[in-house]
């Protein structure tokens, strides 16, 4: 069987590049894993068929030849524990790996989502929550970037950690956060120069072009 993955056939300019099967893509393309995408619609995440598959009706869901999977850190685990290209193989740098893809997702993602939620709202309360959230956000990412320090990558060499990191961090780019942080901006710019992301940004794109409403451009990335 040939790998499955689910996509969107179109999103707003806004969220292209952005919707998470380009974290799924990515991994496939780094370690060499051929794929087929599944394209839904809006009408197809509430279908009780792909509710089997993903029960949130969110996108991605996976499938080979021995898993089903939902959750994109989730898949790309389960990718790094086939490819060296994602993770080391031994059982300490296996879980050094892991250890940055949980981080990524727990420890920086919930609030630079939760910031950019607040920099579009104008409810009374939002500066408020904006300085709370925006500074324990900043001793994430001042944190992260002491880590990094002048390493390549995060744990020396490029891991799934640092695939799940950059999509999190490119999503601070626009609202001029990341900029703040030139160690991590470096490593965001790193990353997304590998040829595996630019193949798998490229390979999301494209049904966004074909399937997009009359009139309406595609972001450019």
């Amino acid at each position: 069987m040939t790998i499955q993955v689910s996509a969107y056939r179109w999103v707003p300019p806004i969220a292209q590049g952005y919707v998470k099967d380009l974290r799924v893509r990515w991994a496939l393309e780094e370690a060499g894993f051929p794929y087929q995408e599944v394209l839904i619609g809006l009408e197809d995440r509430t279908s009780e068929h792909y509710r089997q598959w993903q029960p949130f009706g969110q996108v991605p869901a996976y499938a080979d030849d021995t898993v089903e999977l939902f959750e994109s850190g989730a898949i790309v685990l389960h990718i790094a524990s086939k490819s060296e290209a994602l993770a080391p193989n031994d059982e300490a740098g296996r879980a050094r790996a892991t250890s940055w893809v949980i981080a990524a997702l727990n420890s920086i993602e919930p609030h630079a989502q939760y910031l950019l939620q607040l920099e579009d709202s104008d409810a009374p309360a939002a500066n408020d929550r904006r300085v709370q959230v925006g500074a324990i956000l900043a001793a994430r990412l001042e944190a992260l970037a002491v880590w990094l320090g002048e390493k390549e990558y995060l744990e020396g060499r490029f891991t799934a950690g640092d695939l799940i990191m950059t999509t999190v961090l490119r999503e601070l780019v626009d609202c001029g956060v990341l900029a703040r942080y030139p160690t991590l901006n470096a490593h965001r710019r790193r990353c997304e120069a590998r040829p595996a992301f630019r193949r798998a940004l490229e390979a999301q794109m494209r049904p966004f072009r074909k399937n997009a409403p009359a009139g309406v451009v595609a972001a450019s990335q």
